[in-house]
């Protein structure tokens, strides 16, 4: 078992692709999610993993990850996962010494990208970059499993924080679309 210590936030400018990786496609379905915590699995192009998460405390969580075989893994995303997917191109920057891993939503997703970041404690002083908006850590809409569930996303309310010469989309809420 690992802790995972995580904040999450909206990307508001695409300076971030300068210093990024060349990024990996990644697909992910939920075998089950509540209250309580999740189980996913995720196909990262040659590899795949079978995760556990509980529910969030603040920051922290805890997490159980395995590595299973990729005919596996495509056999539950097709058997258990129908509908509940995501799919994602993964970025990853180093910025002030912090790896950020950054997130490009495919599909019904489509428009919304997230950073992501690890810390050791929950009182880590953290700088932010340039290209991060609003944190989104403890908005539930902004789970993955959530936005796995959600038919499309809905660009609204324009960001103050956002150049519109980047030209991404607006992301300052999410709505269920029917």
């Amino acid at each position: 078992m690992s802790v995972e210590i995580e904040r999450k936030f909206l990307v508001i400018r695409k300076d971030w692709r300068a210093s990024a990786d060349r990024g990996r496609q990644l697909r992910q379905g939920y075998i089950a999610h509540d209250s309580h915590g999740s189980v996913r699995v995720r196909i990262a192009e040659d590899r795949a993993w079978l995760t556990v998460k509980s529910a969030r405390s603040g920051l922290v969580r805890h997490e159980f990850e395995y590595e299973i075989p990729i005919n596996d893994a495509e056999e539950m995303l097709a058997g258990f996962c129908s509908g509940i997917l995501i799919q994602k191109t993964r970025y990853r920057v180093t910025f002030a010494g912090k790896i950020w891993e950054i997130d490009v939503f495919h599909g019904p997703a489509e428009g919304l990208i997230v950073a992501e970041v690890e810390l050791q404690t929950v009182d880590e002083r953290l700088e932010l970059p340039p290209w991060i908006g609003e944190e989104v850590t403890h908005d539930p809409r902004y789970r993955n499993s959530a936005i796995a569930l959600m038919p499309s996303v809905e660009m609204a309310e324009p960001n103050p924080q956002r150049d519109p010469a980047d030209g991404i989309p607006p992301l300052a809420r999410l709505e269920l679309q029917a």
